[in-house]
């Protein structure tokens, strides 16, 4: 039997969930601590970080500043804000990645997959043609191409450069 080692996961599976808002505490810690939390972008009234557990290379959440956890506690401006920052996502992972499409979502509730139930957000997880494949239906694994700090520093590059 081949092995297929990621220890990095053994932080998701078994680590202590930090209290509070995972959106807020990136927030609050200032841009200075950007290529920890893994923010590629920051807004007035969104940012942008890294899924730290991505489903594929990539794999981008979008949050507003609001702590609000449904989409419809959002008000106008935020709501705009926040589809603004996808948008923006989406362009630069279009030009870094080259996906062939994403998947864009959102999870809202804790029994509709929500991680952190009250700080909406969205996910855009970018997707290649034949980037599926027998591993995560039969052996439960999905293999991640690219180093997350890799990812991050090409990331974050480009919206630096996009203004």
């Amino acid at each position: 039997m081949k092995q297929l080692f990621a220890p990095w996961r053994m932080e998701y599976i078994g680590g202590e969930p930090e209290a509070g808002c995972l959106f807020c505490r990136v927030r609050e810690a200032g841009p200075e601590h950007d290529a920890d939390n893994l923010v590629v972008w920051r807004g007035p009234e969104a940012l942008v970080m890294l899924n730290r557990f991505p489903y594929n290379s990539g794999h981008v959440l979008v949050a507003p500043r609001a702590h609000v956890g449904d989409l419809a506690d959002l008000g106008d401006p935020e709501s705009l804000a926040l589809m603004q920052a996808l948008r923006r996502a989406l362009g630069v992972l279009r030009q870094v990645l080259a996906p062939d499409g994403f998947n864009v979502g959102a999870n809202l509730g804790r029994v509709a997959g929500a991680g952190i139930p009250d700080h909406v957000h969205l996910h855009a997880v970018p997707r290649w043609s034949g980037d599926t494949n027998f591993l995560p239906v039969l052996g439960e694994v999905k293999v991640i191409n690219e180093h997350l700090q890799r990812t991050w520093e090409k990331v974050a590059a480009a919206f630096s450069a996009a203004g």
